[in-house]
This record gives C-alpha cells, structure tokens and sequence, in this order.
C-alpha cells in the first residue's frame, strides 16, 4: 500500500508538473485590444523573445503632441483637447489632456503633453498624424494681418499703409508711409496687431522693399496673400 501511494502521489505530481508546462506555452494577453497581423506561422518553433503579433489598445487612445514652453501656463490637467485627423476630415474628437512632462526640450524648448482620447468606434489608430488644439485663457478678438505684410527689423516691426496725399500738382494720389506696430500671437499665416494699424487702413502686403514714405502706390488685389489660420504643410 505505501509503495502503491507514493507511486500515485509521483504520477500525480508528473501530471501537474506536465500542466504547468502546457501552461506556459500557452500565449494570453496581459490587456484587452486588438491584434495586428501574426508574424509566424503554424508549427513554428519560437525561441525566447521572438515577436508574434503586435497588441493595440485602441480604446481609449493616447495622443503625444508639444508645446512652446511660454504657453505651458495655460495647459493643466483634465483640460480639454480637441483632435483632428486628415483620415476623418470635418470630425472632431474629444479627450483631456492626462499627462505633462515634466521636463522641456533643450533643443525645441517644447514641452511634452500626452491627451487621451475616447475611441469606442476605433476610428483611430495608433501611429496616426493628427492635430490637437487646445483651448486655453478668454477669447479674444486681434485685429491680424498677413505674415508678408510685416517686415521685421532689429530696430521693430513695421508695415506700409496707404494714405491719401496731393502729388505736386495738387491731384489726390494714394502714398506710402510706413508705420511701426507691436505684433502679436501668430495663428497660421496671421499675425495679431496689437498697436500701430487701426481697423479699416489699407496694408501693403508686397513689394514693400520697393517702397519708401512717399511713394506714390496703385493698388493690385489680382494676387491675394496667403492669410490661413490652419496652413497645411506642402511637404510632411
């Protein structure tokens, strides 16, 4: 009877000890998502490492973006964020901003923020390109011009306007005179005027290295100058 007992324990122990083995070449994964394409094959031997498929979580989905270090004073935790990707044009989708690093860049002098965002059609997919837009402070409303209407000097920046003078002979004619002005934020191909040009001035938005105070203009709208808030790169 002993002999038979320490027998059955030994067989036992075997079958729990093959378990364990079975156990361990059986693949789970350690979260919920969706899987990518399988990169072996069946009855393939795999060796310790070797990569099987990739595991998304797709819901939610984080999204990385940077940010100037002069406007890490209007990004907080929980803010909302707003994302926008070329896949899905004219939808929006909402998240919050989750996560701020808590170092800058030393060669941008950006920041790094991590938003997560509510995915439950799984639109999006990591790896995508999107942009995020947060809104942060009180709106306010900038009198702006475009960016080839400013020129920038050591000495401030100046633009040319247009104003109503008597050439020599006395006729009205259109004259150039150049006015410094504080610029503002830029949004874009639009630059925030803060001081020096009042609404309704006309500006001169080319051939201002052509001009002097003075100069006698006519004004040419056939080119318009490029003035979007949200310019899509030619080259990504």
């Amino acid at each position: 009877m002993d002999s038979d007992e320490a027998d059955l324990k030994s067989k036992r122990a075997q079958a729990e000890s093959q378990r364990a083995t079975i156990d361990k070449k059986t693949i789970r994964a350690p979260f919920s998502g969706r899987l990518g394409i399988t990169l072996i094959n069946p009855g393939q031997y795999l060796n310790p490492g070797d990569k099987v498929v990739t595991l998304q979580t797709i819901d939610p989905i984080f999204i990385d973006f940077n940010l100037p270090q002069q406007q890490i004073s209007g990004v907080s935790l929980g803010q909302s964020v707003a994302v926008l990707s070329d896949a899905y044009l004219g939808q929006t989708f909402s998240g919050k901003v989750t996560a701020i690093d808590a170092k800058i860049d030393t060669t941008t002098r950006n920041v790094q923020i991590e938003a997560t965002v509510a995915n439950p059609k799984k639109q999006l997919l990591p790896g995508m390109f999107g942009r995020a837009a947060v809104d942060s402070g009180e709106k306010k409303t900038y009198l702006t011009l475009p960016q080839t209407a400013i020129t920038y000097n050591p000495y401030g920046a100046t633009v040319f306007i247009t104003v109503d003078k008597k050439d020599a002979k006395g006729n009205p004619q259109l004259q150039a005179q150049q006015v410094f002005i504080t610029p503002g934020p830029t949004r874009g191909d639009q630059v925030a005027v803060l001081k020096g040009v009042s609404e309704g001035a006309m500006v001169v938005t080319s051939g201002q290295l052509k001009l002097k105070n003075g100069t006698p203009v006519r004004v040419d709208n056939t080119v318009q100058p490029l003035n979007d808030q949200n310019p899509t790169p030619q080259e990504r």
